[in-house]
């Protein structure tokens, strides 16, 4: 706001007052950041570089604060560039942290809302908790030692509630002008430590009279760890003996399984080499019996020959006599065509003989002459039909090349529309139910802006986006209200969908005038207003002229951004659009003041792709225009095909009449000709006469000769067949050796299966056994090494006869010795708790009985020193907090009551001994007919909450 301000408080309450956008809030901004405050205190901006003035690359902030001997001045210099200060006190360089130190000194906390309490931040005052508000008044406004106080009883009670304290614990805290001494020790846990010392002294004098006892029973429990001791040493060396006797078991088991497994391999040698033998006869066998198959089947392909040269012979002896019965067919044929030509010929001489002649060329030339005239409009009409024809198909293709062009067009709608679902899906289902119901509204209802809205040059889209709200850019327009309503409802209501609609003005503003024309704007760098970027439809035209003055925001170039502050002094326009800005224009009601604030335009989203709207409906026009001349040539050609159909029909009846008369009067001439060729053609076919016994002898021995044929071919059959029936017989003798050599090799190989089944059990048996020989060989090793140990022997020596003659009178088997363990350890299991200081303890106990005397004396005293500390400090923080609130409640009852509303602050507590949960309860009342309310986020009004 301001290039430069310097502000003077005087003594007691200061007030700004001033409009909206004055700089009331820079000025507190200031106090805040001067005095090493984060920008998080205000609540407005994340980094201290925002606070400088738009457009300046630093700003300063210097405080001056009052001190009896000698005022500080603190001065912070703020970089827009990496967000950084630099520090001065007393116009010297200095430290963040020494002016931290300085505002701590003089008790600034502009971080505690109970201080310092930005506009911004009177939300979350509210939303302090009763403790949060304590310890914010302690630190503002109490004595430095309140919240010191404060913080050390609760740190008592922590440790009280840990239990964990073993030993007193005294912390001392002091200054120059005084100390403070406060023992943080647990008073329950000092109770229970005396009663427990002196419990514990009475035992110890107890315990000493039992020490006599317990060194007896020492040394009985001594004898039985010895006898445990000599039992553990024997127990490796019986087990040494027993995993040697498996060993030796075991190996031969071992070695029996080895000699079986030889006999084994040798009984199979001699059946594998029958088994070899005998695969050699069986393939041996089997290659006779493929050749055998392969002769077979080469006899039965020429049988199969001569089967079907057979069957050939047959089919030409049935040709043959096939021949013969066509040609007597034939004979027949011409006997009865001969008779029916002489009678023919009888009926045409007898109707001959009783015509009479007559002149019928008059009545031909009158029909010739009508047939030549409708020849003459029959060509007429062809003409006109194949030039309305190709009138027609001129017209299919312009009418194909404009709904082409339509279609392209209607691609890039489709585009806005997948867009418009992207973003907003609710809009686009509105939309789809739109298209379906228009029926349902009186007047016409738009679709969202951004599909309605055409650029002329999407260049130009980011202006009118950043111009346009995005909530109206996906608004239906309806031209009524009614209509509106009743939309929203079904919408809204009925199918919960989240869409935004406006109704266009009763009086159109789609034609409003621009306050001056563009052209006297063209020296400052205006080329356009907005309304002439994009074409819409009247209503949505209308709209945006009303709601947004399209029609008189002028879109300016880098040129009007460089002279900026003169088109904004001499235009008077209130929005202003430059290459990549938006300038918003005020004059402030105040000081008649001109105010501007500039903002990067966004990047267009929805208008860059657009539809030629000028375009499409010029092509539908087109595509009308033709629809209506195609109409008219449909109805042309259907005239000309009546006229042609008509022509036709007449055409016809002349010519059948030409004909008749032709027939009459050629019918003479015609009979006369019918007969003579009548006679031609009968004399032809009394000449084409068949023998019909030649034929049939010729038919005889055509029949003759391949039956002799046949009777040969025959004879090579059953000689072919003879053939194949020997040959299959030996085939099936071989097929039976093989079938008796393949059982004798199965059941040998079952045999030698099931020996080798036997040999590999005999072999595994003889693995595991020697495994088993080797783990026991291990065992041995391991126990022998372990029993040297336990012994404490080295690998060359023996076992000494001390050892030899003790192991003697002991048991010699594991579970003997295991019993015998067992019981010994029992037994010394009864002598717990003694070892050989057991008389040493003795005389410590003594000792001790004396000490822990003198100890719990001196724990008594300091106990009561520990009450009468805490019961002090108690006193110091609670009394002056206590007077503290009260003063604090009076003010602010006061401060309600003279506004006819009450109000109360006083000091919550749950539990005395809880000065963690201690806090600040303010409660109040607006209203005369309501209770008093604590302040709370949620139950006040945001106006009560900043009052309070």
């Amino acid at each position: 706001t301001y290039d430069s301000c310097e502000v003077h408080p005087g003594p007691n309450l200061n007030m700004i007052v001033g409009a909206n956008g004055t700089g009331k809030s820079s000025i507190v901004c200031a106090i805040c950041l001067g005095l090493a405050g984060k920008p998080s205190f205000i609540g407005r901006a994340d980094k201290v570089g925002l606070f400088v003035k738009r457009g300046c690359l630093k700003g300063l902030v210097e405080i001056e604060l009052f001190q009896p001997h000698s005022n500080i001045i603190i001065t912070r210099e703020i970089q827009v560039v990496n967000n950084t200060s630099t520090w001065f006190i007393n116009r010297k360089p200095s430290t963040l942290k020494a002016v931290e130190e300085q505002i701590t000194a003089l008790n600034i906390q502009v971080g505690n809302l109970c201080q310092f309490l930005p506009q911004d931040k009177v939300g979350e005052f509210a939303k302090l908790s009763k403790i949060e508000l304590l310890e914010a008044t302690e630190k503002s406004i109490g004595p430095p030692e309140m919240y010191q106080f404060h913080c050390e009883l609760k740190n008592f009670r922590e440790k009280e509630r840990e239990l964990e304290v073993n030993l007193p614990i005294i912390e001392t805290q002091g200054s120059n002008c005084r100390k403070i001494s406060i023992i943080k020790l647990n008073v329950r846990f000092y109770r229970n430590l005396c009663k427990e010392k002196s419990n514990s002294l009475e035992k110890m004098r107890q315990r000493i009279e039992r020490y006599k006892q317990d060194v007896e029973r020492y040394h009985e429990r001594k004898r039985h760890l010895d006898l445990i001791e000599m039992l553990e040493r024997k127990r490796p060396w019986v087990e040494y003996e027993n995993v040697r006797q498996q060993h030796e078991e075991v190996k031969q088991s071992r070695d029996q399984a080895k000699e079986e497994l030889k006999n084994l391999k040798e009984m199979q040698a001699p059946v594998a080499k029958k088994i070899q033998e005998i695969e050699e006869r069986y393939k041996s066998l089997d290659m006779k019996i493929r050749d055998k198959a392969a002769e077979i089947k080469d006899t039965s392909q020429k049988c199969k020959q001569k089967q079907d040269a057979l069957e050939k012979k047959d089919k030409h002896i049935e040709e043959i006599n096939q021949a013969l019965r066509m040609k007597k067919d034939e004979e027949m044929d011409r006997q009865k065509k001969i008779h029916n030509t002489r009678k023919m010929i009888e009926d045409w001489q007898s109707e001959l003989s009783t015509m009479v002649s007559e002149n019928l060329q008059p009545q031909i030339d009158a029909v010739n002459k009508e047939l030549k005239h409708l020849q003459e409009e029959r060509a007429n009409i062809d003409s006109d039909v194949s030039d309305l024809r190709t009138e027609k198909n001129n017209q299919d293709m312009e009418r194909k090349r404009i709904a082409d062009c339509i279609v392209e067009l209607d691609n890039v709608m489709n585009m806005k529309e997948e867009k418009l679902k992207g973003k907003f899906r609710d809009t686009h289902s509105a939309l789809t139910w739109l298209r379906k119901n228009t029926d349902k509204f009186r007047k016409k209802v738009c679709e969202p802006m951004m599909l309605e809205i055409n650029m002329k040059d999407n260049r130009h889209a980011k202006y009118v986006e950043n111009h346009i709200s995005s909530n109206d850019m996906r608004a239906f327009v309806f031209e009524s209200q009614e209509d509106m309503e009743k939309f929203l409802l079904e919408m809204r209501d009925h199918r919960k969908l989240k869409v935004n609609a406006v109704c266009a003005p009763a009086e159109s503003f789609a034609e409003a005038k621009p306050s001056r024309p563009i052209e006297e704007l063209h020296r400052y760098g205006f080329f356009s207003y907005l309304r002439e970027l994009f074409d819409a439809p009247r209503p949505v035209m209308s709209y945006l002229c009303f709601q947004y003055r399209v029609h008189d925001v002028p879109v300016g170039t880098e040129k009007t951004r460089n002279m900026i502050e003169r088109v904004i002094h001499e235009t008077k326009f209130r929005q202003i659009y430059t290459a990549e800005e938006k300038y918003i224009v005020k004059v402030s009601a105040y000081t008649n003041q001109t105010l501007s604030s500039n903002t990067s335009l966004k990047a267009a989203q929805f208008l860059t792709i657009s539809v030629d709207t000028d375009e499409r409906r010029q092509l539908e026009s087109q595509q009308q225009e033709i629809k209506n001349i195609l109409e008219s040539l449909d109805v042309q050609l259907t005239t000309l095909f009546e006229r042609q159909k008509h022509v036709e029909r007449r055409d016809n009846e002349l010519r059948q009449q030409k004909k008749e008369l032709l027939e009459r009067g050629n019918k003479r001439r015609q009979l006369e000709s019918k007969i003579a060729v009548k006679h031609d053609s009968l004399r032809e076919m009394e000449q084409d006469a068949i023998n019909l016994e030649d034929e049939s002898q010729k038919a005889n021995m055509q029949i003759k000769e391949i039956n002799a044929q046949k009777a040969r071919l025959v004879t090579e059959l059953m000689h072919l067949i003879k053939d194949c029936v020997s040959l299959n017989i030996i085939k099936a003798d071989l097929v039976l050796q093989s079938a008796s050599v393949a059982a004798e090799k199965n059941r040998l190989e079952l045999e030698y299966k099931a020996a080798n089944v036997q040999l590999r059990a005999s072999e595994q048996r003889f693995r595991d056994l020697d495994e088993r020989k080797r783990v026991l060989m291990e065992n041995c090793r391991e126990l022998l090494k372990k029993a040297r140990q336990v012994c404490k022997l080295t690998a060359d020596q023996h076992l000494p006869k001390e050892f030899q003659t003790a192991f003697q009178a002991l048991p010699n088997s594991l579970e003997e010795i295991d019993a015998f363990l067992n019981e010994e350890k029992s037994r010394a299991s009864c002598f717990t708790g003694l070892n050989a200081s057991v008389v040493e303890e003795y005389s410590k106990r003594t000792q001790e009985v004396q000490q822990l005397t003198e100890e719990l004396e001196e724990k008594k005293n300091v106990l009561e020193n520990y009450k009468q500390n805490i019961s002090q400090v108690k006193e110091k923080w609670l009394r002056p907090l206590k007077n503290l609130v009260e003063q604090i409640n009076e003010k602010f009852s006061n401060f309600f009551s003279s506004m006819q509303c009450a109000g109360e602050v006083d000091l919550h507590v749950e539990n005395e001994e809880e000065y963690d949960k201690y806090g600040i309860r303010i409660r109040v009342k607006f209203r005369s007919s309501t209770e008093l309310h604590e302040l709370t986020p949620y139950h006040q009004s945001g106006g009560e909450k900043s009052v309070s």
